[in-house]
């Protein structure tokens, strides 16, 4: 079948599904061996848990299928996981956890993209350099910038960046988490991937680790496995899964909920994104 998409005629294969509301995961379920599932805005909203989601993980756990939580938290692993722990998400689902930060220090750690950086981001995420924090310096003097968020007393104020790093766009910058932006609860917040605009605005390279690049993805699948990918970001999580040639879910109401109001915007958001989607959701729910 020929489809327009924005300004290209495409095809789409009759016996793929696209498009297509689904009330139940249970209905596609038998159909995967592996789910790459997002954690914020699809398991929780940064505060919480969202039960439903909970409880349809755990009877993807109970069949038996791989499940792998892939996020671009700009921190390891570990501390992602104790995170879930004390939304208290059960710890049989935790065995896979992988985060774009996990990726990033393993690099950071092998002073991949030389040896002195300078980091920012918030405390929080100092855990990311660990293991060659004697190497952390100041702008002036880094061979490049490990940039994992904002500083919290500038959490919003996206002018103190560009004023910042004005004068430093012949450095590489280390992006951690591709995300633009995440709602905690109700609030809207910046994530590093706005940093990473700005710089790239003025000029400078950014070397990003997380969705939707094929590196990770590398870290939870194999080509033998028939894998469905679900997310809310559609420039992240979608795009991966269409980058990767793997099947999608799209969770509407996460950080897409301002654009999307019901389901009749979710064909034109999808085309200003340029993406494919298999499937969607409102929220998880098995």
């Amino acid at each position: 079948m020929l489809y327009f998409w924005g300004f290209f005629l495409i095809y789409i294969d009759p016996e793929v599904n696209y498009l297509k509301k689904l009330d139940h995961l249970e209905k596609i379920a038998l159909f995967y061996d592996t789910f790459v599932i997002d954690l914020w805005g699809v398991m929780h909203d940064g505060i919480k848990l969202y039960p439903n989601a909970a409880k349809a993980v755990e009877h993807l756990v109970s069949m038996k299928k791989k499940i792998v939580f892939l996020s671009n938290a700009p921190r390891p692993s570990l501390k992602v996981v104790n995170f879930l722990k004390k939304m208290k998400m059960k710890d049989d689902l935790l065995k896979n956890v992988i985060t774009s930060g996990e990726a990033a220090m393993i690099a950071v750690s092998k002073n991949t993209y030389g040896k002195k950086f300078y980091h920012l981001g918030p405390e929080r995420d100092n855990s990311i350099y660990e293991k060659v924090k004697e190497n952390k310096t100041n702008l002036e003097s880094c061979d490049y910038i490990l940039c994992t968020g904002l500083f919290d007393e500038h959490e919003n104020n996206l002018e103190f960046y560009h004023n910042l790093l004005k004068n430093f766009s012949s450095k590489k910058m280390i992006c951690t988490n591709p995300d633009l932006i995440v709602h905690r609860g109700k609030k809207e917040e910046y994530c590093a991937g706005k940093i990473a605009e700005v710089f790239e605005s003025l000029g400078g390279e950014v070397i990003y680790f997380g969705k939707p690049y094929e590196e990770v993805y590398k870290m939870c699948f194999d080509k033998k496995e028939k894998v469905l990918a679900i997310g809310d970001n559609l420039r992240t999580d979608i795009k991966g899964a269409n980058n990767l040639g793997i099947d999608s879910l799209f969770i509407y109401h996460g950080v897409h909920r301002d654009e999307i109001k019901n389901e009749n915007d979710i064909l034109k958001v999808i085309k200003n994104y340029d993406v494919l989607i298999n499937y969607f959701q409102f929220e998880l729910n098995w």
